[in-house]
């Protein structure tokens, strides 16, 4: 059973809040290269230092400031390896699946099932609200999107899924032996951790809905499957399609996507409409692909 695997006598709770801050000073060391960066361009090309946020993200080339912003989640990874292996003797198998090995064909099928949905949903909404988007597409900077993209945004995508889904799921169920509050801490946490992203503050705290609700999917599916499979593959692929396909002034990374979205944002049954409808019916697919039964005790019931 995959949440079992992290809960012995050794393993207790302070132990994943120390890894945890370990995970965060991994996280300010992989910021060095941006920051490298912005004091070179504001004390040697005599730039003026950004003030905010939005500023730092439009402080660069948008590949570059994507390629800087990126490379921190492989200090992370590595932070959490770090973690994982010497502060909890475990390895990194046994907090992504409960399976023999990683299956990359549950991986490939979340991956394509989703990028599929968002690649035609993406193109409906450009054809239905064809003044709400302008093409984007030059095809040197798009090319470079791609390259960094394929290759950074899985690592970033799957740091997520292993700090979440993999530690944290595993932290709380060794907190609160149950399998309810991992499932509701995590995906409250992932949520909240989207809170400063110019997205919330264009948009509102409705918004954290959407969050939220997908940090619950992928908790959901992550019980459910006994693995991180298939939510590793639906993350890197709405990261990465999102970030070829669609960007705007308003967005968290700005990319040399093929679309721009010009369009006043606003939060309504778009933010809704996943969590209630769209969710729903990938938790009917994947159930029926693998035969997922016991729901109950696999989301809620106690762990021994």
């Amino acid at each position: 059973m995959f949440i079992e695997q992290g809960i012995n006598s050794e393993n207790k709770f302070w132990k994943y809040i120390v890894g945890s801050i370990l995970i965060i000073i991994a996280s300010f060391l992989g910021q060095a290269p941006l920051l490298v960066a912005l004091y070179y361009d504001t004390l040697v090309k005599g730039k003026p230092y950004p003030t905010s946020n939005d500023d730092i993200m439009r402080f660069f080339e948008p590949n570059l400031t994507l390629f800087l912003i990126l490379i921190s989640f492989v200090f992370v990874m590595l932070g959490i390896f770090f973690v994982v292996r010497y502060l909890h003797n475990q390895t990194m198998l046994s907090i992504t699946t409960a399976r023999a090995k990683i299956d990359w064909k549950r991986v490939l099928f979340s991956f394509s099932i989703w990028a599929i949905f968002t690649i035609l949903s993406t193109v409906a909404f450009y054809f239905s609200n064809p003044s709400d988007f302008v093409i984007n597409f030059k095809p040197i900077p798009f090319a470079i999107l791609v390259v960094i993209g394929t290759i950074l945004i899985p690592i970033q995508t799957s740091t997520e899924e292993y700090i979440f889904r993999g530690y944290l799921m595993q932290g709380f169920g060794n907190l609160a032996k149950n399998k309810w509050f991992p499932l509701i801490m995590t995906s409250v946490i992932f949520g909240a951790m989207h809170i400063s992203n110019p997205e919330v503050s264009k948009m509102g705290n409705i918004i954290m809905v959407y969050y939220i609700g997908t940090g619950l999917l992928l908790g959901i599916i992550t019980l459910m499957d006994e693995g991180m499979e298939l939510a590793l593959g639906f993350h890197a692929a709405n990261n990465l399609v999102s970030a070829l396909l669609v960007t705007s002034d308003w967005s968290a990374f700005q990319t040399h996507s093929i679309f721009k979205d010009i369009s006043q944002p606003s939060a309504g049954l778009d933010v809704i409409l996943p969590v209630v409808v769209i969710y729903p019916i990938l938790l009917f697919i994947f159930s029926w692909k693998y035969n997922w039964t016991d729901w109950k005790e696999k989301l809620t019931g106690k762990i021994a």
